[in-house]
């Protein structure tokens, strides 16, 4: 009868700890594995596997990855970068002018275009290849005589004033979204 009295009495008021603790519990203990790895810091590539959710199966994370390629593929070719800068003696071993339509390649194609031997710039394949250029309806045709430095994406063009400004006003500085191909 002892055990009965005890649960009909009415419970005993909570300590002000006690109270602390259901206002802020404690946090739960991390397993082992994760707590080493969260007091010593290392790479990503060094902490256990997350497995995967039961509603995920391989098809789904394939479909996944396949887009990811696609968009990346996609982004690319619609975001190169177009700029213009001030003529002189290129790198094709060209002397050209500002009202000349001509552009600079990016130096990741320059150099790398199939045939140059990195030798002597003036005998790159790329230079006197001729270059259609779009951006937002308009067009430009130009030829390669220039190697651009500056320019980080493979496929950026740095064009001459005048041929910029067949496809942008100078003002706007650099182009988004231009696309080319060579003629």
């Amino acid at each position: 009868m002892p055990h009965l009295q005890r649960l009909l009495r009415s419970p005993r008021p909570l300590s002000s700890q006690q109270r602390q603790r259901q206002l802020h519990p404690r946090p739960r203990a991390l397993p082992p594995h994760l707590h080493l790895h969260l007091r010593h810091p290392s790479p990503l590539w060094l902490l256990p596997p997350l497995p995967l959710p039961p509603a995920v199966t391989p098809s789904v994370v394939t479909v996944r990855i396949s887009l990811s390629f696609s968009l990346a593929f996609s982004l690319r070719t619609l975001f190169y970068l177009g700029t213009f800068y001030s003529t002189g003696l290129g790198a094709c071993g060209i002397t050209n002018v500002d009202t000349d339509f001509i552009a600079a390649a990016s130096f990741l194609l320059f150099d790398g275009f199939n045939g140059y031997t990195g030798a002597n710039p003036n005998n790159n394949p790329i230079c006197g290849k001729k270059v259609l250029a779009h951006y937002q309806g308009k067009q430009v045709t130009v030829t390669i005589t220039d190697r651009c430095a500056g320019c980080f994406g493979k496929y950026n063009l740095d064009f001459s004033p005048s041929a910029f400004s067949q496809l942008a006003d100078q003002t706007v500085g650099r182009i988004f979204g231009m696309t080319w191909n060579f003629i």
